[in-house]
């Protein structure tokens, strides 16, 4: 045999031999993560959007996977994480809003109230038909209003019959800022971009049932609750024969408008469906409900309805006065102290962060963002609330240039964060004396939440706890999970720029988490 033949027979020995090329060894890098979760990845489908990856173990600090972990994303609603652990970092679990009607004036004995009627706001989130403790799912058994009738009955219990000014709702313990920075108008006029305020009455929407009436050709039925008055509905919706194709019903309602219109068609067979659509001003909404509701029981009131809000530059402009005048105007005769009527106690702040983490719930979010800078801050405002949780950030650790945010929910597209800043976080968190709380606010794999429906018959099945987020072209899902071994990890699992299906983009992320959930070496 000539030297280049046994060259040539020599090297292919090698490649039959080796371990690089043998069979045998493809099950071993079948079981290798980073091969693992890259064959996940060079999915045709999944390559062309931009991802990011970082795990690390709890028990030992190691880092498990990390792929573009210092990369900059959207994170879509993986923000109520921030926020939710700022609240109980620095709120506490055992913070309880209260609401309060009050007035100036006095209330004589034949039941006459000389002065204004204030329903004062201070930022509950769950003014609402909402049970609590969340269980499983929303429930909502309750009427949408109930609290705001508790109130009007302590009223007439507490004798009042008229009221010579006006009804008041005041909801300026909170800046009049409705929505945040980075907000679509797609989004203002639904149940997700409600306007945040201080008093916020069944999440600030409405219901509405929309139902194909007895024959075809006539307009659908609308229902409309709580306060069905509060807008001017057009209905434009027809209905058509029975096996007549999908129905095609479209909603819209113009930035500052009051007016609702719904036009297209339903079929007769058609079941009917609900949505849940934004109020404009939700103070303005809650004194006409309250007046409606006191008259209802019998009150007569002389005076208009009105709203008390607190403007942005009248907050920042008071800041400016009361500083230059070392503290305020030393002669001006104090506020006299306002003769509270009536008055409601929510339960403990730590129930709502379990409604927002595991429904998603962007409004209530907002509500603690405000919260937060009311109460640990200078003011009850956007941007108050966002230097007090940047503050909470970088002392829990987290990079400042690996986090940018302008709001609290993640409704916004100009939120940043990297994957690396939500596992350290996560790590943060799982170290504090309410790690575990903070835990069990986050959705169950294949239990309950957002996550009801995902991970099923998998090994990440009452395993995983973790925030999902998704807007167009935006999904994440990071918190915690229990590994095969017994091991507790953090991670963020985010793809930004994805032009797949939800669907798909879902089930790549579900994948990566199971495959870090089987630890296999």
């Amino acid at each position: 045999m000539s030297r280049v033949g046994y060259l040539a027979n020599f090297l292919l020995w090698v490649m039959l031999v080796s371990p690089a090329f043998a069979g045998s060894n493809k099950a071993k890098l079948a079981g290798n993560l980073p091969h693992d979760i890259q064959t996940i990845l060079d999915d045709p489908e999944s390559a062309h959007g931009f991802w990011g990856i970082y795990a690390v173990s709890l028990k030992s600090n190691k880092t498990i996977f990390a792929l573009n972990e210092d990369k900059l994303f959207t994170p879509a609603s993986n923000a109520k994480l921030f926020t939710t652990a700022a609240v109980f970092g620095l709120i506490g679990p055992d913070y309880r809003f209260k609401t309060t009607v009050e007035t100036l004036g006095s209330l004589d004995k034949y039941g006459r109230l000389n002065a204004d009627l204030v329903l004062v706001g201070r930022g509950d989130p769950n003014l609402s038909g909402r049970g609590l403790p969340y269980n499983m799912h929303t429930d909502r058994k309750a009427p949408p209003i109930q609290v705001l009738q508790q109130l009007a009955d302590q009223l007439v219990q507490h004798g009042l019959k008229y009221v010579d000014g006006d009804v008041v709702a005041d909801d300026s313990y909170f800046v009049w800022q409705r929505y945040d920075e980075g907000w679509s108008q797609d989004d203002l006029a639904r149940e997700w971009g409600a306007p945040v305020s201080a008093l916020t009455i069944n999440d600030n929407v409405i219901f509405v049932n929309i139902m194909p009436a007895d024959r075809p050709g006539e307009r659908a039925f609308l229902n409309i609750t709580p306060f069905p008055e509060y807008y001017k509905i057009d209905n434009r919706v027809m209905t058509t024969p029975q096996g007549s194709g999908p129905r095609t019903v479209s909603i819209n309602r113009e930035p500052g408008s009051n007016q609702i219109t719904f036009w297209g068609n339903i079929p007769q067979d058609d079941p009917g469906f609900g949505e849940a659509l934004a109020i404009e001003d939700p103070a303005d909404f809650s004194a006409r409900l309250f007046r409606q509701l006191l008259e209802e029981r019998g009150v007569t009131i002389y005076g208009r309805t009105r709203t008390r809000h607190t403007e942005l530059a009248s907050t920042q402009t008071f800041s400016i006065t009361s500083m230059a005048s070392g503290g305020g105007d030393a002669t001006r005769p104090p506020n006299p102290s306002p003769l509270v009527l009536a008055s409601y106690q929510s339960q403990p702040v730590a129930e709502d962060l379990s409604v927002i983490n595991k429904v998603s719930q962007n409004l209530h979010a907002e509500l603690m963002l405000r919260l937060l800078g009311k109460e640990k801050g200078t003011t009850g405002s956007i941007e108050s609330g966002l230097e007090v949780l940047r503050g909470f950030l970088v002392n829990a650790g987290v990079k400042p240039d690996q986090f940018v945010f302008y709001d609290g929910s993640g409704l916004s597209r100009e939120d940043l964060v990297t994957p690396e800043a939500i596992v350290t976080l996560l790590r943060y968190c799982h170290d504090q004396p309410w790690a575990l709380s903070y835990e069990d606010t986050l959705p169950v794999a294949a239990v309950d939440g957002s996550l009801a429906e995902r991970f099923r018959n998998t090994a990440a099945a009452g395993n995983v706890k973790a925030k999902t987020g998704s807007l167009a072209h935006v999904y994440s899902l990071s918190g915690y999970a229990t590994t095969h071994s017994g091991d507790h990890i953090a991670f963020a699992v985010m793809t930004n720029n994805s032009n797949m299906s939800a669907k798909k983009a879902l089930d790549t992320i579900d994948r990566i988490v199971v495959r870090l959930v089987e630890d296999k070496k």
